[in-house]
């Protein structure tokens, strides 16, 4: 027999807790469809009282998903919980998601609350989520650092209160796989009724182990694992979603359990991500890197021609390898770019905002011969963007480069609505750029990260920008794709003092 193991993705909301990673709704949306096109079970949207504008996104997406749960996180807290059952309220399927710290170190220095006040008020939160949703899931928070005993009876009391699933945290990326199994193996023989509820595991990266520990609960009883695509989350990242899904099917000799995940869609959710966060995936990552299915030495190319099993456990096409076909040409029409973004699961809100995406497509075939799915990702991405906020706006630029001269830019931008020039010499085309902007600007911001990745293969393809910024203690990352690398680099620096600009920056659910 096979247990069903239920796969819980934070992207949204861990994910999202990365330095910059902050996303809009309508991005927040089309992650969402993604996600439910992948088959995860449980899609934690977001932290409904850490601002409106997310319990907004939170309620935005639990309206238009179909089969997944649709989930939001909560401290113990009355107006926390009732705000995560608000915005959960148009879901075919909702979860409230409540959490309190349980180990010592919390308890005293950061809740200053005795254990008995941590039991009550635990106790007290599943009870208002109850009031909204029959699902409701307890988390405690730093588990891998709690006494087992205080767990096993906040356990106890919370299965009695009401929980549905019971999640045990390895907070602060601790734990090794054979103490993280043998955590689980004592809760789930101590806790009474623990065969009435669902077991899950929430690791963090800190130590590189988050998937193995994950799986190692798996192994010990565990049957809902939170992770996200890519392993995106704060500090070192969560548990990967794809390393999970994939260990899981490809050692059916081991684990006992599957998932609904229809695992073609893994590669396409790990670059629709990449491309809303800013956050590159490392060419060497499992399952979904550039590089995880490529053979350079001689002995093993020999081999996989031979017989492909001899160097590959799983095939680059299960994973979704292979499936950026070509679309669309400079000869398309609008409704067949119409239908290729129905096709992936990318909604405009109105005719206008098609017109408008319709055009940027048909000048991106003027500069490119070829345009994958990918590339109308990220062009779609590109005009949420600049819808975003144009009170920074590029109207036009320049950059001369010639060996043995220094660089220098000229660039011409709205500010507000009146347009500047400023000229300015740099070490490169994009330094020059980028000083060009700050001449006008004068933001005194400080560049923390400049990343450039290749969204398709080719000298044609677009490059895709990331430009990471931090002023008084709050991080955005902004993002730009055109074909000219420099154009690119100027729309991601304005995306990202846009950003700054309007606000948008996330409140972390533990502060």
């Amino acid at each position: 027999m096979t247990d069903k193991l239920i796969i819980f993705d934070t992207t949204l909301r861990d994910g999202e807790q990365s330095p910059g990673a902050s996303m809009t709704k309508e991005e927040k949306l089309r992650i969402a469809r993604q996600l439910d096109k992948l088959g995860v079970d449980v899609i934690e949207a977001g932290f409904a009282a850490a601002s409106p504008g997310d319990a907004d996104a939170i309620n935005s997406i639990a309206k238009v998903i179909e089969r997944s749960t649709v989930c939001s996180l909560a401290r113990a807290s009355e107006k926390d919980v009732r705000a995560a059952g608000e915005a959960i309220k148009p879901a075919k399927h909702g979860r409230i998601h409540t959490f309190i710290a349980t180990s010592p170190i919390h308890m005293q220095h950061k809740l200053r609350m005795s254990p008995d006040e941590v039991v009550s008020r635990a106790v007290q939160a599943v009870k208002w989520a109850r009031e909204y949703t029959d699902d409701v899931e307890f988390s405690a928070e730093d588990a891998v650092r709690s006494d087992i005993d205080f767990l096993v009876r906040i356990f106890d009391e919370v299965i009695k209160a009401g929980a549905k699933t019971l999640n045990v945290p390895d907070t602060v990326g601790y734990s090794i796989p054979l103490l993280w199994g043998e955590r689980f193996k004592q809760l789930i023989a101590r806790v009474p009724n623990s065969d009435k509820v669902i077991w899950s595991t929430h690791c963090h990266n800190d130590l590189g182990m988050a998937s193995a520990n994950s799986l190692a609960a798996v192994m010990n009883g565990a049957r809902q694992v939170e992770c996200t695509i890519n392993g995106l989350g704060e500090r070192a990242g969560n548990a990967s979603l794809e390393e999970i899904v994939m260990a899981v099917k490809t050692r059916r000799d081991v684990f006992t359990c599957d998932t609904n995940i229809d695992t073609t869609q893994i590669v396409p959710t790990s670059k629709l991500v990449s491309s809303i966060t800013g956050y590159p995936v490392q060419p060497n990552k499992a399952i979904v890197g550039a590089n995880a299915f490529a053979h350079e030495s001689g002995i093993h190319q020999d081999g996989v021609l031979k017989h492909r099993e001899t160097y590959e456990i799983m095939r680059a096409e299960d994973v979704g390898w292979g499936a950026n076909k070509l679309s669309l040409g400079k000869l398309s029409g609008r409704n067949a770019f119409r239908t290729r973004l129905q096709e992936l699961g990318i909604v405009l809100g109105s005719e206008d905002a098609l017109n408008a995406a319709f055009a940027r497509f048909k000048d991106l075939a003027d500069r490119k011969s070829e345009i994958f799915d990918e590339d109308i990702q990220a062009l779609v991405s590109d005009e949420e963007v600049t819808q975003l906020s144009d009170y920074f706006r590029l109207v036009s630029m320049g950059a001369h480069s010639e060996t043995g001269k220094l660089p220098v830019a000229r660039v011409i931008m709205s500010v507000g609505g009146k347009e500047h020039q400023a000229d300015a010499q740099g070490g490169g085309p994009v330094d020059a750029t980028f000083k060009a902007i700050e001449q006008i600007v004068k933001s005194e911001t400080e560049l923390l990260l400049y990343s450039v990745n290749n969204i398709t293969s080719g000298t044609d393809a677009q490059g895709e920008v990331t430009v990471r910024l931090a002023k008084g203690g709050r991080v955005v990352n902004g993002q730009g794709a055109d074909t000219d690398i420099v154009v690119a680099s100027a729309k991601a620096y304005l995306n990202a003092l846009n950003k700054l600009d309007t606000g948008m920056d996330r409140a972390h659910p533990q502060v």
